[in-house]
């Protein structure tokens, strides 16, 4: 698949993970999911993308054996606090056939994020039991909680991230530090699409937002529309000067009064999303693909830490 390094992307969503990998020098070859507004955002966003518009359980990889990366964001409901926590007996937990695809396409290392939730305690033995299975097809595992608002996106966002690579190529890999460059406020980050439209206020609320953002919430297709969380985490955006019930069409009017709502293009900039990346979809199925997205500056530094690793066997491969 020639000398750059190649990555196959599940469950891709919005693209923010795919994204961060592509900044850390990956070629995508095959992006996979079963939304069509998600799809129509990776077509739009990059037209040289193979994006494959199908359910991931029907899917085969045959085509893609040896890339270098199989990385993706699992459905997150199964292990989600705002859910039942059923793990391995949820009808949504894609664990089994990830590991599946790791057989048919023995990439060289694996990266899977889901929520903080597969931390807890319950989850200790669904965790060995992947590392089990990883280890089985020759990988060594590790997971770890990365919070975004470490890597300079305008969040918290804890993640929790696993990433499996083969035992020999296993020393070269480490985790990435925090970044040197701090988060920017939601009211930094924010300021001037509040001022798209003129709003006079813009200026002060973003004075007063002087705090990184709760995590943003997507919701499920079985739970959740376009709002920003339950109570508690739309009374830490009322803390920022954002009313969290429901997403606007629009940023503020010239006289609006009162807290604003977040457009679809704000919560995708409080995600990390860069300027140019543009959402595809009505309101609620955008807001979705975003709340549920991976921030991409995590995504480049796990990457960037993924193609040390895999670059050391790619020169020990050409000497």
């Amino acid at each position: 698949m020639g000398s750059q390094l190649t990555s196959v992307e599940i469950c891709t969503g919005a693209g923010g993970q795919a994204l961060g990998l592509e900044q850390a020098g990956f070629n995508h070859v095959a992006l996979v999911d079963n939304e069509h507004a998600a799809c129509e955002t990776l077509r739009l966003n990059r037209p040289n993308w193979n994006v494959i518009e199908q359910d991931l359980l029907s899917w085969s990889a045959s085509g893609f054996a040896g890339a270098d990366l199989l990385a993706g964001g699992v459905p997150c409901p199964p292990f989600s606090k705002a859910g039942k926590q059923l793990g391995a007996e949820d009808e949504r937990n894609l664990f089994p056939k990830a590991i599946d695809l790791v057989d048919e396409i023995r990439p060289r290392a694996v990266m899977l994020e889901n929520v903080r939730g597969l931390f807890d305690d319950v989850f200790d033995d669904f965790r060995t039991d992947i590392n089990n299975q990883l280890a089985k097809l020759g990988y060594a595992s590790n997971w770890t909680l990365l919070n975004a608002s470490d890597f300079g996106v305008p969040q918290l966002r804890p993640r929790v991230v696993l990433v499996a690579i083969r035992k020999e190529l296993k020393e070269h890999f480490s985790w990435p530090s925090p970044s040197d460059v701090k988060a920017p406020t939601v009211g930094e980050a924010l300021r001037e699409l509040m001022r798209r439209r003129g709003w006079k206020g813009a200026d002060a609320w973003a004075k007063q937002a002087s705090g990184i953002a709760p995590t943003l919430v997507g919701g499920s297709k079985k739970h959740g529309g376009p709002d920003l969380g339950p109570t508690r985490a739309r009374a830490a955006w009322a803390q920022l000067g954002v009313e969290g019930r429901t997403i606007a069409e629009h940023a503020p009017d010239p006289d609006f009064v009162g807290m604003p709502r977040l457009t679809v293009e704000m919560a995708a900039r409080i995600q990390g999303f860069p300027p140019d990346w543009v959402i595809s979809g009505r309101k609620t199925a955008a807001y979705r693909q975003v709340g549920n997205a991976f921030p991409p500056p995590v995504a480049t530094a796990v990457g960037n830490k993924l193609k040390e690793a895999l670059s050391v066997r790619k020169l020990h491969s050409v000497a």
